[in-house]
């Protein structure tokens, strides 16, 4: 708990953009290549990379119920107005549409189109910080991890950047990484972006933080998948 603050602060300049609606899912290959890439990457610096693709920050179940009981009650408004229906018949009519809506909505593709873009973004941004607590990039020794991190639902990408890092680094030199990633995302090839943004933010590493006698790889370098 004594790290969140610094990761909390390091968030707060953090480079965040949505990612493109077709993101191809990562392959087997995808996955080698992303685990030599963050391996290459961290012989050259003694910063730590972790990359995370979850598919989806949040499983937005109140969505159905939200809408359902919103329209719910938006319908005796209508119903007394152009109808002489007695009292019960439009509360059964309201039982039939809260049930009924509730239910198609429980489709995910429309659950998570009904989401506002706010909400989905807040989700994915939240899990952002929860990855990088729960993945240890805030023990690594100088503080000196990095997390990218895409949310294949909310098409978003975010990288964070911790204290020792953000002492040194300003928080745009992240930029390129993202635009990388997202820019191969929109082609269909999210390894390939992934690798792209790991070799940027490893050269970012490398530059401001060189390998030292003492350094040892403290976290993994496979790619982490969440469902």
């Amino acid at each position: 708990m004594e790290a969140f603050p610094a990761a909390a602060e390091v968030l707060a300049a953090a480079d965040r953009r949505e990612v493109g609606r077709d993101m191809d899912l990562i392959s087997k290959k995808d996955c080698q290549r992303i685990t030599r890439a963050i391996a290459a990457a961290e012989k050259k610096t003694s910063g730590e990379i972790v990359a995370v693709v979850a598919h989806s920050s949040d499983d937005y179940r109140f969505i159905p119920l939200l809408w359902a009981a919103l329209l719910a009650l938006a319908l005796p408004l209508f119903a007394f107005t152009l109808t002489k229906a007695p009292a019960t018949t439009i509360y059964a009519a309201q039982l039939a549409v809260f049930a009924t809506i509730a239910m198609a909505i429980l489709w995910r593709p429309l659950r998570l189109a009904l989401v506002p873009g706010a909400i989905k973004r807040a989700r994915a941004h939240a899990q952002a910080l929860e990855q990088f607590l729960s993945q240890d990039l805030h023990t690594t020794k100088g503080r000196t991890g990095v997390l990218i991190f895409i949310s294949v639902a909310e098409r978003y990408v975010e990288v964070i950047a911790d204290e020792g890092i953000y002492k040194k680094v300003p928080p745009g030199i992240w930029d390129d990484a993202v635009a990388g990633l997202t820019a191969e995302i929109a082609q269909g090839r999210a390894g390939g972006g992934l690798v792209t943004a790991i070799k940027i933010c490893g050269g970012v590493l490398a530059e401001h933080f060189p390998p030292d006698s003492a350094d040892k790889d403290e976290l993994p370098n496979h790619l982490i998948m969440l469902e």
